[in-house]
């Protein structure tokens, strides 16, 4: 067979690991040919197909970012027949299957695209791991890890200033990455947008901070909004998929933690350097696995599924499932975390 894989949606380490997987499972196992569509859907959409050989894989789990490039281009955008020119260039370029790896808005497009008939299976990626149809996506454990780091040189020189450092980290309409960073850092105080806390609260768990003498750190993930906060509190523009361009809320948060409890207080926005650099040994191997499985699922005539991590196993779900199905922190996560606020 001939496979075209794509990578769509904000980067992701990892990404290259499956690459890597899915080419050397193809070719030594069903003696399949590669090419890849350059920046995502926008590549499927121009017409931008290069040839992903085995020689060309070589050393590619280790690094971080994605060979094939990446955007959040959609086929449907501005009404457009998505269709028709995804199925123009396959029929072009004799491709008999395409590998989505990306998000939901990705997952979402490749969903559309085989209830129409084109062969498509899906590779789930976020670092946010917001998809309820696996138990983790790769990506989220180096987030993790970058942000820890981060958070205990932001905790050293909070120490040193006597401040107040609050810290804000992806997660898009989840808390997965606030509440693990956090918990892994000792911060004194975690706002996510699940189980929002007042301006009140906040400010009260860091009053308790200072007064143990300690500098308060505050992560607050990208999503959240003060559950007391008046309207018109955060503005946002929309992507292509209609989502909600998020970040900020460091920003707006500092000062009125600084003018309510009378703190200097610092925001640092940790952004982008959270999806950069090579991935965790555990992102390796479950992106390794994941790419294995998903030319495992072509075979299969797998076309409207994705490969998901379920416990330990490697197993296949519907589409459907990682659509608009945000998987959100739970309330017994959340309880174990609030005993260690303050």
């Amino acid at each position: 067979m001939k496979i075209a894989m794509l990578t769509s949606g904000g980067d992701c380490p990892g990404l290259n690991a499956v690459i890597r997987a899915a080419v050397l499972r193809g070719d030594r196992t069903y003696e399949d040919e590669f090419v890849g569509f350059l920046d995502g859907w926008r590549g499927a959409i121009d017409d931008a197909v290069v040839p992903v050989p085995r020689r060309r894989v070589r050393g590619l789990a280790r690094l971080g970012g994605t060979i094939l490039g990446t955007s959040r281009a959609n086929p449907f955008h501005d009404d457009g027949d998505g269709v028709a020119l995804v199925r123009e260039t396959m029929e072009r370029h004799e491709i008999d299957a395409i590998i989505a790896i990306g998000g939901d808005g990705t997952l979402y497009t490749a969903n559309r695209l085989a209830t129409q008939g084109i062969p498509v299976v899906g590779v789930p990626k976020t670092v946010d791991n917001d998809l309820a149809a696996t138990d983790y996506t790769f990506g989220f454990d180096t987030a993790v890890e970058i942000a820890t780091e981060s958070l205990d040189r932001l905790r050293m020189t909070g120490e040193s200033h006597h401040r107040c450092m609050v810290a804000e980290v992806m997660g898009r309409s989840v808390g997965w990455i606030a509440l693990h960073s956090g918990m892994a850092s000792g911060a004194h105080v975690i706002c996510i947008p699940e189980f929002p806390l007042s301006i009140d609260e906040i400010c009260d768990y860091v009053q308790q901070t200072w007064d143990r003498k300690r500098a308060p750190l505050v992560v607050v993930a990208e999503g959240f909004t003060p559950r007391d906060a008046p309207p018109g509190f955060r503005d946002y523009e929309l992507d292509e998929f209609g989502r909600p361009r998020l970040g900020g809320i460091a920003q707006t948060l500092a000062p009125i933690i600084e003018e309510r409890v009378g703190i200097e207080t610092r925001a640092t926005v940790l952004g982008h350097i959270q999806r950069g650099g090579e991935p965790t040994g555990y992102d390796r191997v479950l992106a390794t696995r994941f790419g294995m499985a998903a030319v495992d699922l072509v075979h299969r005539q797998g076309a409207g599924r994705m490969v998901a991590l379920r416990g330990t196993a490697i197993v296949d779900v519907p589409l459907t499932e990682a659509i608009d199905n945000p998987k959100r922190v739970t309330r017994d996560r959340w309880d174990e975390a609030v005993t260690l606020f303050g």
